[in-house]
């Protein structure tokens, strides 16, 4: 799809975040397996609730604002959840895997945060419905709870608990 306008960049970028937002929810069930940082674990399977809870509020977006998403694949988060895999077949289970599982996930946080800054800047630019934009608006106040909650983790114990098997 040709990106000419400020709407057609908007419905790509909201079919893009669809996207990932539908390929870390199945990325998310391995990870939360993979974690043996009962915190970690947790907040993988928390996370995967607020996903598809994410991912219903974007087809409310849709239906209140009108706008068709475009079928497309998400190839940054195509990526990030290719190198999850590989960090799960090249790392022991264990404190230095949840390390890795815990910036995996900041990876992926911080590109949703990104992507949910800039589509509510843009709602805002075209006057969606401000009904709308507040869907995004709470995406956006998870995404940046759960990056949050991913840190305190690390801080409270995950990292140190994998410095001490270095």
């Amino acid at each position: 799809m040709a990106r000419k306008t400020i709407e057609d960049l908007f419905i790509h970028e909201l079919s893009d975040v669809y996207s990932a937002e539908k390929q870390g929810a199945k990325a998310l069930p391995r990870l939360a397996r993979a974690a043996t940082n009962p915190a970690l674990a947790d907040t993988f399977t928390r996370h995967l609730e607020e996903s598809h809870g994410q991912i219903e509020r974007i087809d409310q977006f849709t239906e209140l604002t009108g706008l068709k998403l475009k079928r497309m694949k998400c190839v940054a988060m195509e990526g990030l959840v290719e190198e999850s895999k590989e960090i799960l077949d090249e790392i022991d289970k264990g404190p230095v895997l949840d390390a890795a599982l815990i910036a995996a996930a900041q990876k992926v946080e911080h590109y949703e945060i990104a992507s949910y800054g800039t589509l509510i800047a843009m709602a805002k630019q075209l006057g969606l419905k401000a009904e709308a934009v507040n869907l995004l608006k709470q995406t956006l106040a998870e995404e940046k709870a759960s990056d949050e909650n991913l840190t305190r983790i690390a801080e409270e114990g995950g990292n140190q608990a994998a410095a001490k098997k270095s």
